[in-house]
């Protein structure tokens, strides 16, 4: 076990757990990486940890940028605004060529309009930049039938979704997430991080080149033709970096709402709270039945460009499929990184996790966080109000 002192930070009485098992997987990855955890439960914080990096660095969080925007894009429907069951060419006409005319914005949110990126591939500066991805993308064939299938639209969902919100009222989502989330609740997570914030920006670093064993090796990097060598713009002259691509200002100034998140895990997890509970008085951004509808798992199958069953609901990933001692209607989304972010309405905790450094093997919620939300559920379990069976009998590792 780590000496528990090379990790800073607090934690609520009952989470000290989360602390040890925190300085585990720091200690053993040789006293990396540079991570952030933090945790609310029924609105209130319960752990603000940190190490390697201050508690308020700025960091690159990928496709956290997705749990912001579709926040956003769920608190329109929920107001009337949006109707998910729309034709997203009733909203955006140039849509509807090469066939995607029948799209709904559910589908499109399920990632089910197989429009996963472009022919040739995009420029790293038209992927920092919502409005060229969506005009390319409006006229692009998609890869499957839309509707019949569903892949993950990596580095296209926000800028499909955002083109939606923007033909409707006339403003970025960005903008909308700033003005109605991001201000009011001082959350440190951004759509376009500005420039006089860059100070805090630490710029992300590669995975280790280390030898892991076996049975964590990575996956071979995809064929750049195939679906997830496209989702992921390896097709592209030259193809993305993803190190790169969160190190570039005009990513971060822009702010991709699908891969261009920059911020900490006290600010994601302080959206996840607001979202599911009072945060400062204030009620909970979304209803209900709100959480509910976008939470859940629409079409169940295997995804076409990751692999992973029963992956999304309404622009979130569903969080029980990959954590089973969360509840069903957990949702939230996972960053490149290794990052981790969610909101679990039936225990009421809001829980993010972020790293500087890749993980090995890439691809969003590094392994460590099954033991971290291992933990956090047995120091919720005794705290408060009744959780499901599942979480108490969480067992450690």
């Amino acid at each position: 076990m780590a000496e528990v002192s090379s990790v800073r930070g607090t934690t609520a009485e009952g989470f000290e757990e989360v602390r040890e098992e925190f300085a585990a997987v720091r200690a053993e990855e040789g006293g990396e990486p540079e991570v952030q955890l933090a945790v609310y439960r029924h609105g209130k914080q319960v752990v603000d940890l940190w190490a390697g990096v201050a508690g308020d660095s700025l960091l690159g969080l990928y496709s956290s940028a997705k749990g912001a925007a579709h926040l956003t894009v769920a608190l329109l429907v929920q107001e009337g605004v949006l109707d998910l069951d729309r034709r997203v060419s009733s909203y955006w006409p140039e849509f509807a060529a090469e066939g995607k005319g029948e799209v709904t914005l559910r589908e499109l949110l399920a990632h089910r309009s197989g429009v996963i990126g472009v022919d040739g591939g995009f420029r790293t500066e038209e992927l920092a930049d919502d409005r060229l991805i969506a005009r390319r993308l409006a006229g692009q064939r998609p890869f499957w039938r839309p509707g019949q299938a569903y892949g993950y639209h990596a580095f296209v969902i926000g800028a499909l979704t955002g083109e939606v919100v923007r033909r409707v009222t006339g403003h970025s989502l960005q903008q909308i997430f700033r003005e109605r989330i991001q201000i009011p609740y001082g959350i440190d997570f951004h759509l376009g991080l500005p420039e006089e914030l860059e100070a805090r920006y630490v710029t992300v670093q590669a995975a280790r080149a280390v030898q892991p064993a076996p049975s964590s090796r990575p996956a071979p990097t995809p064929d750049p033709d195939s679906l997830a060598g496209i989702a992921f713009n390896l097709h592209a002259s030259p193809p993305t970096d993803l190190v790169e691509f969160a190190n570039t200002r005009a990513v971060r100034a822009l702010g991709s709402a699908s891969a261009g998140g920059v911020g900490n895990a006290r600010g994601l997890a302080a959206m996840y709270a607001a979202a599911i509970s009072e945060v400062d008085g204030r009620a909970p951004l979304l209803k209900p039945e709100t959480a509910a509808e976008f939470g859940r798992v629409h079409w169940r199958g295997t995804d076409l460009v990751t692999g992973e069953r029963d992956h999304f609901g309404l622009g979130f990933e569903a969080q029980s499929v990959r954590y089973p001692l969360l509840s069903e209607g957990a949702f939230g989304h996972s960053g490149a990184v290794g990052a981790q972010a969610f909101a679990d309405p039936a225990s009421g905790i809001a829980y993010s996790y972020t790293r500087r450094r890749f993980a090995v093997g890439g691809g969003g919620g590094a392994q460590e966080n099954h033991r971290l939300v291992a933990a956090v559920l047995r120091g919720a379990a005794p705290s408060g109000r009744p959780l499901p069976p599942a979480y108490s009998e969480a067992k450690k590792r």
